[in-house]
């Protein structure tokens, strides 16, 4: 597993699991930069030294294709689990591909605009952007309007707050923060027969409109930040908003981490389309032990075992976890993160995935840095996506 927080509430409640059961569960939590490579030589062998993994969304493609992932639908069938609690987008992403069913869905990292709420209801910050913009300081709709605000506000605050902080490293980082550009500009990777539109007119306004905000907008180094660079301007109360996975609200609450706790709130990426992000349970084709590990992950991904989770700070995936009266007197923000992954858009699901988002990171990189125009920038990541094999 990655080490992440949500795999730091999995290990607290997996305990009662061995009471219950007298399975023991040992979770091997690693860098996320070293489990593909970890992972696919186990996949490839005869048997894994793994009875369980969690899968990146990025890595769908390329694992189903390759046959590696265990299809769950007759242990699904057998002991009447119920997928239909599970978000759509995430059981779409990270849960069944082309009819059969290889991983249960584990936690979202959905993106959404994290802002400070201190600073849009700023009485002076809205005078005066009345006055220069002729219409109200608030949350904006559209990308344009986001960019616009985030300027006014560097422009009013100068280098003790930026309107926006943003994270420029390549390849993911850079990948994942313009995504959700495009797909709240009306954009996409693909027409619906399949060819390429990553270089139309709306991705290329998309990428004018991230490389704009960048330069005269976020902190000066952003080009280069990646996610803990990027937080940690936020959580210092350097900058007035942060497009980021949605379970960061919850750190950026926390009074021991944030000096912004008790200041901030989510809303829905300008535009309405975030990106969708999540890791799904899966069980490999040469696990040894197949049953033991269905019945921890049907254990795991159980209401109560969720629940407890998003209790402790966990990112739900299940509808009726979202919706639970205790949760959401614990993390009212939930009602927002439903609607955020109900309209979120996922990378493509492709064996090549990863090399895409290598592609689109260093092109994104050249329009930043001023090395391409945005048009030629995607006209390049258009062109070598056509010839990934």
């Amino acid at each position: 597993m990655e080490t992440v927080p949500d795999t730091e509430m999995v290990q607290k409640v997996t305990e009662k699991f061995t009471q219950e059961t007298g399975i023991k569960v040992n979770i091997e939590a690693v860098n996320y930069a070293s489990m593909h490579e970890k992972l696919v030589p186990q996949l490839l062998g005869a048997t894994s030294s793994y009875d369980l993994i969690v899968v990146d969304n990025y890595w769908v493609g390329e694992f189903t294709d390759a046959g590696w992932l265990e299809p769950l639908d007759s242990f699904i069938k057998r002991d009447k689990f119920d997928t239909s609690v599970y978000l759509k987008s995430m059981f779409d992403m990270v849960g069944q591909v082309e009819g059969t069913t290889y991983m249960l869905p584990f936690y979202n990292y959905a993106m959404a605009l994290i802002y400070r709420k201190d600073v849009f209801e700023d009485a002076d910050l809205k005078s005066k952007y009345q006055a220069e913009a002729g219409k109200e300081l608030k949350i904006p709709d559209t990308l344009e309007e986001y960019v616009n605000i985030s300027k006014f506000i560097t422009k009013q605050k100068g280098e003790s707050m930026y309107g926006s902080v943003m994270m420029g490293l390549r390849p993911d980082p850079i990948s994942v923060e313009w995504l959700n550009y495009l797909y709240s500009s009306g954009g996409d990777f693909y027409n619906g027969d399949n060819t390429l539109r990553i270089n139309d007119d709306k991705a290329v306004k998309a990428l004018e409109l991230y490389v704009d905000n960048m330069k005269n907008a976020a902190p000066k180094g952003a080009a280069g930040f990646g996610f803990d660079e990027a937080f940690n301007v936020f959580a210092q109360g350097n900058a007035a908003s942060f497009i980021t996975y949605n379970w960061m609200l919850p750190k950026l609450q926390n009074a021991a981490e944030s000096k912004v706790a008790g200041k901030v709130d989510i809303a829905s990426v300008p535009g309405g389309t975030s990106l969708n992000g999540g890791w799904g349970w899966a069980i490999p084709k040469n696990a040894e032990d197949k049953e033991a590990s269905w019945q921890y992950l049907k254990w795991i991904e159980s209401f109560d075992a969720a629940k407890e989770r998003a209790l402790l700070g966990g990112s739900p995936t299940r509808k009726d976890v979202l919706a639970d009266s205790d949760v959401l007197g614990q993390f009212p923000h939930y009602v927002k993160v439903q609607k955020i992954l109900e309209a979120s858009k996922m990378i493509p699901i492709i064996p090549q995935a990863p090399q895409l988002i290598e592609i689109l990171g260093r092109e994104l990189s050249e329009a930043v840095s001023g090395g391409k125009s945005p048009k030629d920038a995607l006209d390049t990541v258009a062109k070598d996506v056509g010839q990934l094999k």
